[in-house]
């Protein structure tokens, strides 16, 4: 088994010690794992704060980014775990996430939480990916 790291140019710089994700091959296939991802811009700024469908394309923006330097896209997602601050916003996130995951139809969790790491962020997201060699 390989882990590869990915850290991507395109996505918020890291809070703490951790990578975007990982890819792990394993055979004639490769999982992407990434860390959750928030509405936070390269420079480490919340974008559209108090606006769920503004931080919820930005995320998936962000995840596409991540899954594309390990060769892979949202297409390849087979899992989604979402966490939102204010499980009201589920109308507003599920077209949102139905449109970025038309061709892939992950399994997917949604959790209300009480608060994300960063003040303002309302969502954060992040999938595990399957991409056949």
């Amino acid at each position: 088994m390989i882990k590869t790291k990915i850290n991507s140019i395109n996505a918020a710089q890291k809070l703490g010690a951790y990578s975007h994700g990982y890819k792990v091959d394993i055979g004639d296939s490769q999982m992407i794992f990434t860390t959750g991802q928030i509405a936070l811009d390269k420079d480490g700024n919340v974008v559209g704060i108090g606006d769920i469908e503004k931080q919820t394309e930005f995320v998936f923006e962000s995840l596409q980014n991540i899954l594309n330097e390990a060769g892979a896209s949202l297409d390849d997602v087979v899992k989604a775990t979402i966490y939102v601050t204010d499980i009201n916003d589920f109308p507003k996130i599920s077209p949102i996430r139905n449109k970025y995951f038309k061709n892939s139809e992950p399994v997917s969790t949604l959790v209300e939480v009480r608060k994300l790491v960063k003040d303002g962020c309302k969502i954060e997201i992040e999938v595990i990916a399957v991409k056949q060699r």
